[in-house]
């Protein structure tokens, strides 16, 4: 049964991180997730009105267990098609690459075309080839296979210090991987839940428009950095800015606005397009900036008190578009004026906030048409229907030849969900 939003709405809040500064003027820059919030596994922030997503401190199952030891499969559950991928390509991983024989190769020399000895007759042995004569083409083309199933690069056929460390780490360390991500794609929303809604993946920096059960659209994002990461969590996109401003965050005013002033002079704000507000309450007056001690707010002798806000246009980081998500983290997806970094393979470069490739092609889906401003300044539109919006970190995706692709690690993420998963020794967790 489709759970309708008057039952989301009406539900009581599950999972919720304690809020974080809730009363407190934040800006538009991601606030830091608190570290007593653990993250691998569970969603760090649930909107109060998506109670359906999982129960507090949900415990992760065994997925290895129950697919290979005669377990529940638990598909006939399964939240969507990512996880009957996942599930099938850990089915296909341990055929495949898992059955090779589990040799351990010595640390040494770049292994390729040419080589000879030892650890080459070992390599061949782990993956799967016959004595051969040595390093040859066939091993080459399999060393390559290898490579690029397992996120290596570059994927040139030669056995390095990288491709040898990853053989060593054994398939069933690989296996583990997926039944990670199994879990996080356990968490998503169950088949039939909902009629629509977005999949955020920061793990492979593309955004997925799920219309039913199957994805209509998908499209490239910008995601956080290593260092600002975007957590994962799932809350409901309610409306969207069109001509948005930023909105300076206080402690930005102090370390760069009243700075760059000191510097500059008031013309900084100008050249930037900036106005000054007297307060962050929404009738606020605009202000002349010259009334404002800005000396004393860059030495920390007073606070900033004022809102500061970039005006629309080319020059905002917001771009054209903001689609806002109420949630205690300051996330949300919006345009962007740098348009060349969705060429880039690797577009973990965001201070949190989720960047679209294309908000006209995102607008227009969740609105069902593109939204028309009369106004050269920002103007608010809620959606037709609020949207759920689930933001995961996924590791491995499956490939054209339904098999599976592990990605690398940004975040760290899939080593900290080991211990949870799978507890501080190698063993395999309870299937309970």
């Amino acid at each position: 049964m489709r759970i309708s939003f008057r039952q989301i709405l009406a539900a009581a809040a599950l999972l919720a991180a304690v809020p974080v500064f809730a009363d407190q003027p934040k800006g538009d820059e991601p606030v830091a997730v608190p570290s007593n919030i653990k993250q691998g596994i569970d969603f760090v922030y649930v909107d109060p009105d998506l109670s359906n997503i999982a129960h507090r401190h949900q415990k992760p199952r065994n997925w290895l267990a129950r697919l290979f030891n005669g377990g529940d499969d638990n598909r006939r559950n399964a939240p969507n098609v990512i996880f009957t991928d996942l599930a099938d390509g850990l089915q296909q991983y341990r055929s495949t690459w898992g059955s090779l024989p589990q040799v351990k190769i010595p640390a040494g020399p770049a292994l390729k075309p040419g080589s000879t000895g030892k650890r080459v007759a070992l390599l061949r042995t782990r993956l799967g080839l016959g004595p051969g004569n040595g390093f040859d083409q066939e091993l080459s083309q399999r060393v390559s296979d290898y490579q690029r199933v397992h996120g290596l690069g570059p994927v040139d056929g030669i056995a390095g210090k990288g491709t040898i460390a990853s053989l060593n780490l054994g398939a069933a360390w690989y296996e583990k991987r997926i039944a990670i991500n199994m879990e996080r794609a356990w968490r998503l929303p169950a088949t039939r839940a909902f009629d629509r809604y977005i999949v955020v993946d920061s793990g492979n920096a593309e955004a997925y428009l799920f219309a039913g059960d199957r994805v209509a659209d998908s499209m490239r994002v910008v995601v956080g950095m290593p260092k600002t990461k975007t957590p994962m969590m799932a809350v409901i996109m309610r409306d969207a800015k069109v001509h948005p401003y930023w909105i300076v965050p206080p402690e930005l005013i102090r370390t760069l606005t009243a700075k760059r002033i000191g510097e500059q002079g008031l013309s900084y704000l100008d050249s930037f397009h900036y106005e000054v507000l007297a307060n962050w309450s929404p009738s606020a007056p605009i202000i002349d900036p010259k009334t404002v001690p800005w000396k004393a707010i860059a030495t920390g002798k007073a606070q900033p008190t004022v809102l500061v806000r970039q005006l629309p246009g080319p020059w905002n980081s917001m771009g054209d578009m903001k689609f806002e998500m109420p949630n205690d983290y300051g996330i949300y997806l919006h345009d962007t004026p740098h348009k060349e970094l969705f060429a880039q393979d690797e577009r973990h470069l965001s201070n949190g906030c989720v960047r679209l490739s294309d908000y006209r092609r995102f607008a227009g889906w969740v609105f069902g048409r593109m939204p028309q401003a009369t106004s050269s300044r920002e103007q608010e539109f809620p959606l037709p229907r609020p949207v759920p919006v689930y933001m995961t970190y996924l590791t491995v995706e499956p490939d054209a030849a339904g098999g599976l692709r592990f990605l690398p690690d940004v975040y760290g993420w899939d080593s900290l969900a080991m211990p949870q998963m799978f507890g501080g020794t190698n063993q395999i967790a309870s299937t309970s």
